[in-house]
């Protein structure tokens, strides 16, 4: 039976596709040996305290889920004896509430849902005969959420101690036309040269994703400080006094201030008000510089930094005629004004790519949903640049 205080329990942690390599770095940079690792998620051990400090310092992650049995499966009957025998109602409140998603994969079921309700029937079948009553369940993910993986004859389940997906950090209450999710853009600043210790520069700023990720990850905030409700909240193991006491640990971790500037920028009064909001629930207003100004234009500090761009990408055809231009004048405000920065453009088009006309020095794969990436980065060389910003 499962040891919730044991450090040998296995985590796994799952992530979006092509961020599994700096997934890694993080867990391992947080003390945590990991094991095995595939293309959407990594496995790594603890007790299920450790499930919370991962929850609460992952930036690239989508959801830590805690293992508690894995069986082999050949049909759903077995699914719901195997579940059966786990006691629940060491794990769930009678009087609580679960939500049950799952990845289902075999000969056997045609419909996930079908799995899932397998299991719930389990679950609260178990805790009936345990305690005399049993827990509601629904699609509501802020409570207890129980998470199944079944593929072929082979099916595991785990308490999901995430809850809604920890790659939203929190802080985006106002989005702006299509951003970048959160953990994403934490992970293409991760995947730079950037040393947290240079100016970064984010013209066409959008709703500010970029440069919040920036903030963040320069005075050592982790996202889940952000947050106040995780599924590990809602089951008999959560232990709050732990809790209060790794998010202590953590703010004690956090910079007061930084010596060099931030700066987001966008020509749109609208992109502008909901970056400016959203830094504010991140609480890194203050270390941001916001700009009301065409990229070409905006200020460029005279130290060595980065520049961050995400331009749009153009799904239809009018929108790449016209983005064509835009992405050839991004090169030139590189070449002309960027001289001795690091210059980096996320994009999901790689033929407008193409119109910046620069020499890439990486080109790192990522995806925006569903949309082939790149992160590219521009080693641009050179001497002294203008750093006053032109009249609007």
């Amino acid at each position: 039976m499962v040891n919730p205080n044991a450090n040998n329990n296995k985590i796994v942690i799952t992530c979006g596709p092509r961020i599994i390599d700096i997934l890694t770095e993080e867990v391992k940079s947080l003390g945590y040996k990991v094991r095995n690792t595939d293309h959407l998620s990594l496995e790594t051990e603890g007790s299920f305290e450790d499930t919370m400090k991962l929850n609460l310092h992952l930036r690239t992650a989508n959801k830590v889920l805690f293992h508690l049995k894995s069986f082999r499966c050949p049909h759903p009957d077995v699914l719901y004896k195997e579940l059966f025998a786990l006691d629940w109602d060491r794990f769930i409140r009678s009087d609580g509430y679960i939500c049950i998603n799952g990845y289902v994969k075999n000969d056997f079921i045609k419909d996930t849902r079908f799995a899932n309700l397998k299991v719930k029937d389990a679950i609260v079948d178990k805790i009936q005969k345990a305690k005399g009553r049993r827990p509601d369940s629904g699609p509501d993910q802020t409570q207890t959420m129980i998470y199944l993986h079944w593929k072929g004859d082979w099916a595991s389940i785990y308490i999901d101690t995430s809850g809604e997906t920890i790659s939203k950090h929190g802080y985006r209450k106002l989005p702006f036309k299509a951003p970048m999710a959160e953990s994403l853009a934490a992970a293409t600043i991760m995947a730079s040269k950037w040393d947290k210790k240079s100016s970064f520069v984010n013209p066409m700023c959008g709703s500010g994703t970029l440069a919040i990720e920036a903030a963040l990850l320069a005075i050592n905030k982790v996202p889940g400080l952000l947050r106040n409700n995780f599924g590990f909240m809602h089951v008999s193991m959560f232990d709050p006094i732990a809790w209060e006491k790794l998010k202590k640990e953590a703010e004690a971790l956090v910079k007061p201030n930084i010596n060099f500037e931030i700066i987001a920028s966008d020509i749109s009064n609208l992109a502008l008000n909901a970056a400016q909001e959203n830094a504010k629930t991140a609480g890194v207003d203050h270390l941001i510089k916001f700009e009301k100004t065409d990229y070409k234009d905006c200020t460029l500090p005279e130290d060595e930094g980065v520049i961050f761009m995400n331009p749009e990408y153009g799904l239809r055809l009018g929108e790449v005629t016209e983005l064509e231009k835009v992405y050839s004048e991004i090169g030139d405000f590189f070449k002309q004004r960027a001289k001795g920065y690091m210059g980096y453009i996320f994009t999901g088009n790689l033929d407008l790519a193409k119109r910046v006309g620069l020499k890439t020095k990486r080109r790192i794969e990522f995806y925006n949903a569903k949309i082939d990436a790149r992160l590219l980065e521009y080693e641009l060389y050179g001497g002294s640049k203008k750093n006053a910003k032109l009249p609007i």
